[in-house]
């Protein structure tokens, strides 16, 4: 589609098509679609950079804004809003709703006339037998909204990330699963890995992301009846059209009951919000920003166990995942992403090395896997998750060749990617993956067991419950923090093993990042008046 006189391409919006997939005609011209529109924030960068407090800054230090105090001082301006009103208006377009703190406005009108506000040509996909409406190229947008508009997002509606859980295989004769390996339940790890005692996350509140599947009460109920505890507080919370939809065929109730499974065992009392989004870029996106702008829930801590190869993703979905996970840096919300469960390649369709986003994003704490071993409560061997041979994955990791090395990072020994360049090194921390020392879950009304760096965002979602409970506060922006001296050495260092790609060692590295946690001496380091610096 030809471009508008009065329209320019909209920066880092360039889209590839997915490898494989095969055109089958024009999208319908009448179909209603729903966009969502990133706005710029209404602050000066200078103001907004003073209220992230990043850095290593202790805890207890540590000031953060409310919600309502950061939609008003960093919101979207009531000055570009008008100006997307108009946009919308002079394209036929309806404001479905707008939210200050999250700077957006989502609209919706139909092919055709979206197709014309941004330039673009809209067109039917097959791949793997599902049809998805997709786009190529570079949207355009009009001149006088240029740097308004930070993205948009919805146009293009293919599935964007995948779930990170690994069922454990069946062994050849069909065995129980369960006679395979080693298998825990979530507080075997949680003791392992000395977590606080006596702490249960009263008081906190976890958002966990969901982009399909679903959960029902009564397996939540029998699950925890039969660990001793009282059933969670959890709340299914849409977004976007989303929906806790159990028996979705995607399959991905095995990620949603492993996530509220395994958080909720960890911190039985906090309050868990799971928000429901479609999975597509728009309804990834809102998810996060639902959640970290909720002012009823308030989170303090965002698990997120979905994700995608970073090369799949549009640079401007990458920005706007960074920028969002900023804005909740600001108000104390800590951002945690498993690292993904295919090695050193993280199934990029070149089969080249590459990390998982939105793991691989500087706000957000990546989750690597290990293979853990406990005796009577102890650790006797930890090392890096790798079943590639046997077809159970392995953790992702490594050097991200598209977002430059953090300033946190730069003396962690992070190596250069194979081209040279200087990437964010992925995961940060990491623990229990493997499917073959897997978790006990009960999904569908089946006792499974479950691995995958799914598992380690809401078991470390659920240790930061507990510290957040015992200090009081919130740990917010934790990734700093990570790579100072006194809370580095709170992790147990894992130094065996590979992924595919990348070796461990000594000190971060980039199969399992600093390594998993001893929970109370992360405590106490957090704790800390004073954290010393690298």
């Amino acid at each position: 589609m030809a471009m508008q006189e009065n329209h320019v391409d909209l920066k880092n919006s360039t889209r590839q098509p997915i490898p494989g997939a095969r055109l089958i005609g024009p999208a319908d011209p009448n179909e209603r679609v729903q966009v969502t529109i990133t706005l710029r924030r209404g602050s000066q960068p200078a103001a907004f950079a003073a209220a992230q407090q990043v850095g290593t800054r202790p805890v207890r230090e540590r000031t953060h804004l409310t919600r309502a105090e950061f939609a008003a001082a960093h919101g979207m301006q009531i000055a570009d809003l008008e100006k997307i009103r108009t946009f919308a208006t002079q394209h036929r377009l309806q404001v479905v709703s707008e939210s200050r703190g999250r700077r957006t406005v989502i609209v919706s009108g139909t092919v055709k006339d979206l197709s014309e506000a941004f330039g673009v040509e809209l067109k039917t996909y097959e791949l793997e037998g599902k049809r998805y409406r997709g786009r190529e190229g570079t949207l355009s947008i009009p001149t006088d909204l240029i740097g308004v508009i930070e993205g948009v997002f919805g146009l293009d509606n293919r599935p964007q990330a995948v779930p990170h859980f690994r069922r454990r295989k069946a062994p050849a004769g069909g065995m129980n699963p369960h006679a395979v390996g080693i298998s825990y339940f979530p507080g075997d790890v949680a003791m392992a890995y000395n977590f606080p005692a006596n702490r249960d996350g009263a008081g906190q509140a976890i958002a966990i992301l969901e982009l399909g599947g679903g959960y029902t009460k009564s397996d939540l109920d029998t699950y925890f009846n039969a660990i001793g505890l009282a059933t969670p507080n959890v709340t299914a919370i849409p977004v976007d059209g989303g929906a806790n939809s159990p028996g979705d065929p995607s399959g991905a109730d095995g990620e949603v009951e492993l996530d509220i499974e395994v958080a909720g065992a960890v911190a039985p009392k906090a309050q868990i919000g799971v928000y429901f989004a479609p999975n597509t870029d728009a309804g990834f996106l809102d998810a996060l920003t639902t959640a970290v702008h909720d002012t009823n829930l308030k989170p303090s801590i965002v698990s997120i166990s979905w994700g995608q190869a970073e090369t799949q993703w549009t640079q401007q979905a990458r920005d706007s995942f960074n920028s969002a996970c900023q804005d909740a840096a600001t108000m104390g919300v800590t951002v945690l992403a498993a690292s993904g469960d295919n090695g050193a390649v993280d199934n990029d369709p070149s089969g080249q090395k590459t990390v998982d986003f939105p793991a691989a994003c500087p706000f957000i704490v990546g989750c690597g896997g290990t293979k853990l071993t406990i005796n009577n409560g102890q650790i006797t061997d930890e090392r890096v998750w790798n079943e590639i041979a046997t077809g159970e994955g392995a953790g992702g990791g490594g050097v991200s060749q598209l977002i430059a090395i953090p300033d946190y990072q730069a003396n962690a020994g992070v190596p250069a990617y194979p081209n040279g360049f200087a990437g964010r090194g992925v995961p940060d921390v990491a623990g229990d993956a493997d499917p073959v020392t897997g978790y006990k879950v009960l999904v569908d009304g089946q006792n499974q067991v479950i691995g995958g760096t799914s598992a380690v965002a809401p078991l470390l979602a659920g240790l930061l419950a507990r510290i957040n409970q015992s200090l009081g506060t919130p740990v917010g922006f934790l990734n700093p923090l990570l790579y100072t001296a006194n809370v580095a050495k709170t992790f147990h260092d894992i130094a065996a093993g590979d992924n595919a790609g990348w070796n461990a060692g000594p000190g971060w590295d980039p199969c399992t990042g600093q390594g998993s946690p001893n929970g109370t001496a992360l405590l106490a380091a957090l704790g800390a008046k004073a954290a010393a610096a690298d």
